[in-house]
């Protein structure tokens, strides 16, 4: 082969290769909408524990463990759905239940729980029968992060599956696993059957384990829980009179010709109106018209300049009327975090997500006081202070410094301005000649009126 053939050929080889990566990249780009950067390792991970067999089947024991570090799941609770592999049923369920029973009119005696091929199955809710409940279950689905509530972050049902088949080599794991939470967002993947859980008796003087256990991942991508944002970031500073607001129309336009009526216009005389007619479909937000339209709005003020510290308060307002936020948290990322003094009316916990680097940290509020962010109104907000301490080597007020990097609400990301629109430290001039030309009129005025006296 001559040299240009061979030229031909690797250009070739090479134009293929590029096609091929690029196609990778493609690919990988759906899956990293999943991939946070604060939470590298969070997931909700759905654990079948089959601790029995029976007649025709087995009993399992069904675990959902929130591995996320701040994402919760919140009320309505989570669904949680799959599709069986053969022609199970569903017996018997404590703990939870499904939403529909299907058709069991082949059954002549004891009639199944569900006949569905693809059942969806929901938490009890909380006052439910003891008779009917099991370890962890019965809060109505839900679930608390794993840094907020590590005690609350999981919940159970027990399930008795029938026409299942009765050994490790006859049973089948399910397929299609689904999580709404309560809507959408999870992305779930195949069943993958591991090493049998182990179980410690109360007294901790015994060990039993699953007969057959299998695992199912389930990963969160805020790009498939909603096509908008839901927050939105705005900043301001005692140097500056400046107040950054949200960037306009963060969340959606006001007046919208796809979606008219979605907000609420307090100058309206209907507003009350408006807004009590629709409160029934509670899963849409009806906000507040702003220049944002956002349910929520983080305002981050740096409030005081001390010797040693420095001060910022922070504020969470709710815009939207038809929904409480419900054991809420905020994640902020600064660097100034790794010397923080206090925090005010907060709880805090610090998240180190890249070894040793301390520069994130979770807020969220203290319980029976402001651990519940009501619905949009004189009571639809809440507010803190955090104390800093200054790192001579580090600390600035100069280029935006002073504001956070990156702000999350219920784990989503909220929508920061742009850096050129930060609130600018004023430049030395404007702070030191004025004070100087006064100081010196000032004396000028005292030595000519010594002289005339």
């Amino acid at each position: 082969m001559g040299f240009f053939q061979k030229a031909i050929a690797s250009t070739k080889l090479r134009g293929f290769i590029n096609i091929l990566v690029f196609l990778l990249f493609c690919l990988n780009f759906s899956v990293s909408d999943a991939y946070d950067a604060l939470d590298p390792d969070g997931n909700i991970t759905v654990k079948w524990d089959i601790i029995s067999w029976t007649s025709d089947g087995y009993i399992a024991v069904v675990t959902i463990f929130n591995f996320q570090k701040y994402r919760h799941i919140q009320a309505p609770g989570w669904k949680l759905g799959w599709t069986w592999a053969k022609q199970e049923v569903i017996w018997r369920m404590v703990g939870g239940q499904t939403t529909e029973q299907g058709d069991c009119s082949k059954f002549k005696g004891e009639i199944p729980h569900c006949c569905k091929k693809d059942p969806t199955v929901v938490d009890l809710l909380p006052g439910t029968p003891y008779n009917q409940q099991i370890a962890n279950c019965c809060r109505g689905g839900v679930i608390s992060s794993w840094v907020q509530d590590r005690g609350n972050a999981m919940s159970a049902f027990q399930i008795t599956v029938g026409q299942a088949g009765t050994s490790n080599k006859t049973v089948r794991v399910p397929k299609k696993f689904t999580l709404k939470a309560p809507g959408p967002g999870y992305t779930c993947g195949p069943a993958k059957i591991v090493k049998q859980s182990k179980f410690i008796m109360p007294d901790k003087r015994r060990a039993t384990q699953a007969l057959m256990t299998w695992n199912i991942t389930c990963t969160y991508s805020q790009f498939l829980a909603q096509k908008a944002p839901t927050c939105c970031v705005s900043l301001s500073s005692f140097y500056n009179d400046t107040i950054v607001n949200c960037p306009a129309c963060t969340c959606g336009c006001r007046n919208s010709l796809i979606q008219p009526g979605t907000c609420v216009d307090l100058d309206s005389p209907h507003w009350a109106s408006a807004l009590s007619s629709s409160r029934k479909n509670i899963d849409t937000p009806l906000v507040r018209c702003t220049s944002h339209m956002c349910p929520i709005r983080v305002h981050w003020h740096v409030k005081l300049n001390y010797k040693e510290y420095w001060r910022v308060k922070i504020t969470i307002t709710n815009f939207n009327y038809r929904k409480n936020y419900t054991q809420w948290n905020l994640v902020a990322q600064h660097p100034n975090f790794d010397n923080l003094t206090q925090t005010f009316s907060f709880n805090y916990k610090a998240l180190t997500s890249y070894g040793s680097i301390n520069d994130t940290a979770m807020l969220w509020g203290v319980k029976y006081y402001n651990d519940l962010l009501m619905q949009a109104g004189p009571y639809g907000s809440v507010q803190s202070e955090l104390l800093f301490q200054k790192d001579k080597t580090t600390f600035t007020f100069k280029e935006g410094w002073a504001f956070p990097r990156r702000i999350y609400f219920n784990g989503d990301d909220c929508v920061m301005p742009p850096p050129d629109a930060y609130p600018y430290l004023p430049s030395a001039s404007s702070h030191m000649v004025i004070p100087i030309c006064n100081l010196l009129t000032i004396l000028t005025s005292l030595v000519l009126l010594v002289a005339y006296h």
